[in-house]
């Protein structure tokens, strides 16, 4: 591709059929709003401009993408798809091509979009479009009897004859700026909604000799645009389903490939398996013959290799060393590094805290702001207590010490290395290293005593 590339994605529509005061296009799909992912594909073109025209939502839009390095065209208010695109006009560059996109229309693949341009770059006009089993509401392909493209009729507007056409107009298109103009100047709204149609512009480009030559994507999804929270519904599992199959070509092993959501990135290495409804949100790494069971949600986390992640497990913004075993149900919050071979078993919580090589933590208790040392135990039912209602305090277990069930470590404190302390221990002092601390109160028995009986009630 030689001339320089602007992009102009469409995405001032209501989406009315959405029944949101959300704007259709910053409904998530995989994770991310549906303008994300169109916007991902422009940007893989490496183009020079991207301009979004916008609508309905108001300032929503520019506000959710955060993006500075794009241009925003308002339209107000909406007289259809041809003013939407001339309200982008002064954002592009008469020398360059135009590729127009829709918010609404999530996964188009970046070669499909490629060829476009590699089309329009030789002077013509790129048309995609696609012969859809039930082509009802899209405009028809009106070609001639040698099968050139003449022009599209919008549904409403299209004769019995041209209704009985399969192949659709996708909307999307690539062509030079500078007859984009021309042509956008010479748009008329006489037709049944009262709206300037881009679409028209493609016998403008047949009358003045231009030839349209059209494009067809490599599956019907790639241009299927989503109106309703039903179409909504079955783009995502179009989607997943395309990320599970690559996932399996690139060697990882899928117990269901329907049962699986990545709403982000995963990257998964060698021999890596992963069981059923397993759902991984923002950027995830698995490493070689990780391991992670059913129903567990893993949200920027790092996982090193030889890593079983058991099910219900829920771990965010984490790093997990190699061969560590996590689970199941537990829960691994931000901030929290893991050594090699850590083990972390059910219902056990931990928060902003480092656990060294070989440490174990393996059943119901709360580490948070803890810096845990090599080859620790940690007894059932610990807690490192590190809020005290106004400022967070840290909790530092030195190597090889041993904390027995139901222990209370009250932040700041320190066990010092080789440390034992006993079972139900509340540790407010340090405790020194090698040596058996405790602090219990006395046993008592109280001979006598009795236990209190519900007293009797009338009956009425």
């Amino acid at each position: 591709m030689t001339d320089p590339l602007n992009v102009v994605i469409l995405a001032a529509g209501k989406g009315t059929r959405m029944k949101s005061d959300l704007p259709k296009v910053l409904h998530p799909l995989a994770g991310r709003p549906l303008l994300a992912h169109v916007l991902a594909a422009a940007d893989a073109l490496a183009p020079a401009r991207i301009c979004v025209v916008y609508g309905h939502g108001g300032d929503a839009l520019p506000r959710t993408i955060g993006r500075a390095d794009l241009a925003w065209a308002r339209q107000e208010p909406q007289l259809g798809t041809g003013h939407a695109v001339q309200q982008a006009l002064p954002h592009l560059d008469d020398a360059a091509l135009c590729l127009i996109l829709y918010g609404d229309v999530p996964l188009t693949r970046v070669e499909t979009l490629r060829e476009m341009a590699l089309i329009a770059g030789q002077g013509a006009v790129a048309l995609l479009t696609a012969r859809l089993a039930n082509p009802a509401g899209y405009g028809r392909i009106v070609r001639d009897a040698g099968g050139r493209v003449q022009r599209i009729v919008e549904h409403k507007d299209a004769s019995a004859e041209e209704l009985a056409i399969d192949e659709v107009n996708t909307g999307i298109l690539c062509l030079p700026v500078a007859r984009l103009a021309h042509w956008l100047a010479r748009l008329r709204n006489d037709n049944a909604q009262g709206e300037y149609y881009l679409t028209d512009i493609i016998a403008m480009a047949v009358q003045d000799g231009v030839q349209v030559i059209p494009c067809h994507p490599g599956a019907e999804w790639e241009v299927l645009g989503i109106n309703s929270r039903q179409q909504l519904a079955e783009l995502e599992r179009v989607h997943q389903r395309e990320i599970a199959h690559a996932l399996m070509a690139e060697g990882v092993t899928l117990i269901d490939p329907a049962r699986i959501d990545v709403r982000g990135e995963l990257r998964c290495g060698r021999d890596v398996l992963i069981d059923v409804n397993a759902v991984f949100e923002g950027r995830v790494t698995l490493g070689d013959g990780a391991r992670v069971g059913a129903h567990c949600v893993l949200k920027d986390v790092d996982v090193a290799a030889g890593v079983e992640i058991k099910p219900f497990c829920h771990i965010e913004g984490a790093r997990i060393g190699a061969n560590a075993v996590i689970g199941p149900y537990a829960r691994i919050r931000p901030g929290s590094v893991l050594d090699e071979e850590v083990h972390i078993g059910n219902f056990v919580e931990l928060k902003n805290s480092q656990v060294g090589f070989n440490s174990k933590i393996n059943h119901l208790s709360y580490v948070g702001d803890a810096s845990v040392g090599r080859k620790v135990n940690i007894g059932a039912g610990t807690i490192t207590c590190n809020y005290d209602g106004a400022n967070k305090h840290r909790t530092v277990i030195e190597d090889e010490a041993f904390i027995g069930s139901d222990t209370q470590l009250v932040a700041p404190v320190t066990v010092g290395r080789g440390a034992t302390l006993g079972a139900g221990t509340t540790l407010t002092r340090d405790a020194p290293a090698g040596e058996l601390t405790l602090a219990r109160a006395r046993q008592v028995t109280v001979p006598g005593w009795q236990r209190p009986i519900k007293a009797a009630r009338d009956k009425p």
